[in-house]
């Protein structure tokens, strides 16, 4: 059901679409509308739409067999259409009835194509454009209720890699340690959302598809894993040693590690996104491997697992109280390793709450 929150942040959008000169907001995705109304359910190939105007009106179009459940989410306007009805005829409705025919409509960034251009076919005259600054205006800054999930999720990704480290051995795959994590998330009442596992060279690919690469004594392991607790992510990159780690590793870990808690240092409210991915960055070109550190220093983190803001070299977008996102530099070494340490952390007005437990300062070792 519509709760004071979900309210809120309604009414804060339409405050955000009368500044931006925009007429009406069309949600689609099972985050956008579940962030603004409640509702998470997705409607695959079916036309569903989430409407706000400026006046904070909101009126949903949906298929009929999620009829109920949007009522359960305290949407009072609702207009189901059957298998084999034409929904496009209640979206023409809704811009007769909201004087939308050559109106500025924003629409959230993951919709599918097949459903805007269905629109547009409706409104010809109508300007349709990107609703991501909109609604991430909103969804950036997080309330003590949302940081109170994250901290969860982000307690039960820790709990999980605290239960699944020691039982990490050479002969593993990279599979069965994913499983590890996955289950000790799930036993632990979060949701699993991702997890990626990488040995030995695979390390040294940031996104590596987990695989049935077997552990070797002496590989490097990166585990970057996520879980989900009432839509809240969690996610946490620890890198380990399978038996006794390399001088190599050693040395590659203490250089990232220096940048992790370089960027941490510097964030706080009040500073650029660029300020502290140029924190973190200078300490591996420092150490004479800036070429190896391929990706941002961070992004945003709440219902989406990548959100704003992005911590990202020349960003001058400041940093607000309530902020959440990673501090995750890397070195990569291709066909070689690669080492990378991540922990999400929420800005303050003095500095920044680590929504993790603190990585090791030197690289961990698993038993063989």
């Amino acid at each position: 059901m519509a709760t004071k929150a979900t309210k809120a942040r309604i009414e804060r959008l339409a405050g955000v679409l009368v500044n931006d000169g925009i007429d009406c907001f069309v949600a689609q995705h099972p985050i956008s509308m579940g962030y603004l109304h409640g509702f998470h359910e997705g409607a695959g190939e079916r036309f569903m739409a989430l409407c706000i105007n400026t006046s904070g009106k909101t009126r949903m179009i949906c298929p009929a067999l999620s009829a109920s459940q949007v009522a359960r989410a305290g949407i009072k306007d609702v207009r189901p259409w059957k298998d084999g009805e034409d929904p496009l005829a209640l979206f023409d409705e809704l811009a007769k009835d909201w004087n939308l025919k050559s109106a500025i409509i924003a629409v959230d960034s993951d919709m599918p194509a097949r459903m805007l251009l269905q629109m547009q076919s409706v409104l010809p005259a109508a300007l349709f454009k990107s609703g991501e600054t909109q609604l991430a205006q909103l969804m950036r800054v997080k309330s003590g209720d949302e940081v109170d999930l994250l901290l969860k999720a982000g307690k039960i990704a820790d709990e999980a890699f605290t239960a699944a480290f020691p039982q990490i051995k050479a002969g593993m795959t990279e599979r069965q340690v994913g499983k590890l994590l996955t289950d000790a998330m799930s036993e632990r009442g979060g949701q699993p959302t991702f997890c990626i596992i990488a040995t030995g060279a695979n390390s040294a690919e940031p996104h590596h598809l987990t695989d049935d690469t077997v552990l070797k004594t002496g590989d490097v392991l990166i585990m970057d894993f996520g879980c989900s607790v009432e839509g809240y992510n969690s996610d946490i990159t620890r890198t380990v040693s399978v038996g006794k780690a390399s001088d190599k590793a050693k040395q590659i870990y203490e250089i990232v590690y220096g940048a992790h808690m370089a960027g941490r240092n510097a964030s706080r409210a009040g500073v650029t996104c660029g300020s502290v991915d140029a924190a973190a960055r200078g300490v591996i070109d420092a150490a004479g491997f800036g070429q190896y550190f391929v990706h941002r220093t961070g992004h945003g983190l709440g219902m989406n697992i990548h959100e704003e803001p992005y911590i990202i070299g020349g960003s001058e977008v400041v940093l607000e109280p309530g902020n959440c996102f990673s501090i995750e530099p890397g070195i990569y070494l291709s066909g070689e390793l690669g080492v990378r340490v991540e922990n999400i952390v929420v800005a303050t007005r003095q500095r920044h709450v680590s929504m993790n437990a603190e990585p090791a300062d030197c690289i961990l070792e698993a038993s063989v």
